[in-house]
């Protein structure tokens, strides 16, 4: 079973990161061997699909690279400055796995994936944009509303930053041109929203079970390890996204979503649109807490007013559109639910598309 869920996820990654792609695949066969990789999953045999072994064996292996201890493996990982020889990868991984059995087989099991990924502060731009504009509209405001920003499972925090990134499109830069941050959103078509209007952001708050300090060098080299190291343009942004934090500090709260979210949504301000947001979290919520998560946001729904409105804002797969990411969007009390577009899971590239949330 395990072997087969080495071999999905290498499957899940061939046409991203050939590299990834190549270590797991031939993990999926030293497990089917009884080579080494059966010593360092030693414990992670029942592993469900959700837990991602794979991807957590691949970040234990890479975080090996990061920290100076497989510099044979480490001339095959740009993300260190090396280059890809995928015939002999396996070869030269080898070596590293039997001397850190233990420490791997320690970091898998003790760890989980986080995947933090900034590019999905493109997408959340706009959409937080058009929720400002469609909220400020429905109450018959001519100013947007300031945002309250609310993300649950928010990791190292790095998506709690939107109004601190820069955005350069062909004709202009939105957000903050002067960021350290500045992203390519790749985005085709633009958000319904006037982008002349700068977003407001006059809180922010977020949990996860898990939270990963930045300013740490453990949650830096934590959040690297699961970034596939032949995607430097994802590893890139994450530079420049850490090193944002690093000016910009925002704790996350180590919590369940739904008890912290009701803590949250308690405090209510006035001219102020509080916006829930998450991306890619979903499934990795238990069903139980899903139910608890909707039961918390719809109370709170019911509750909204025009000067004290709501909003959901989720990035997250859809199976009805062959699993591509959909950034959807409810407000309240105006009724509002809308299916703003689709990208790639990491939020860069996007294409705005605005549908009914059905």
């Amino acid at each position: 079973m395990l072997a087969e869920l080495f071999a999905a996820a290498a499957n899940g990654c061939r046409d991203r990161s050939p590299l990834t792609h190549r270590l797991l695949d031939d993990a999926a066969d030293d497990l089917r061997q009884g080579g080494v990789t059966t010593k360092i999953m030693a414990g992670s045999e029942r592993d469900r699909e959700g837990s991602v072994p794979g991807l957590r064996f691949a970040g234990a292996v890479h975080r090996l690279v990061l920290e100076g201890l497989a510099p044979e493996l480490a001339k095959h990982y740009p993300s260190v400055g090396g280059q890809p020889h995928l015939p002999t990868l396996w070869e030269d991984a080898l070596p590293a796995l039997k001397e850190h059995a233990d420490l791997l087989r320690y970091r898998i099991t003790a760890t989980v994936v986080q995947t933090n990924e900034p590019g999905r502060s493109a997408p959340l731009y706009g959409g937080l944009l058009v929720a400002a504009q469609e909220a400020a509209r429905a109450a018959g405001r001519h100013v947007p509303f300031c945002v309250r920003l609310l993300e649950v499972g928010a990791s190292g925090g790095l998506n709690l930053r939107p109004h601190h990134t820069g955005y350069q499109l062909e004709d202009r830069v939105l957000g903050d041109p002067d960021s350290l941050l500045v992203l390519d959103p790749e985005w085709t078509g633009r958000p319904p929203a006037d982008l002349d209007h700068r977003l407001r952001v006059v809180g922010r708050a977020g949990c996860d079970l898990h939270p990963v300090d930045v300013s740490t060098e453990d949650g830096r080299l934590h959040l690297s390890s699961f970034v596939w190291a032949d995607q430097l343009d994802r590893w890139n942004r994450l530079r420049d996204a850490l090193d944002l934090a690093a000016t910009d500090p925002v704790k996350v709260d180590q919590s369940a979503g739904p008890e912290w979210l009701a803590k949250q949504l308690a405090r209510v301000e006035r001219d102020v649109l509080t916006v829930v947001w998450h991306s890619v979290v979903w499934q990795y919520v238990s069903p139980a807490d899903r139910a608890m998560g909707r039961a918390v946001l719809a109370d709170a729904a019911a509750k909204a007013t025009p000067t004290t409105p709501l909003a959901l804002l989720v990035f997250e797969p859809r199976r009805e559109i062959d699993y591509k990411f959909a950034l959807m969007l409810k407000l309240w009390p105006a009724g509002i639910s809308l299916s703003l577009g689709v990208g790639e899971g990491h939020g860069i590239p996007f294409t705005w598309n605005v549908t009914p949330w059905e």
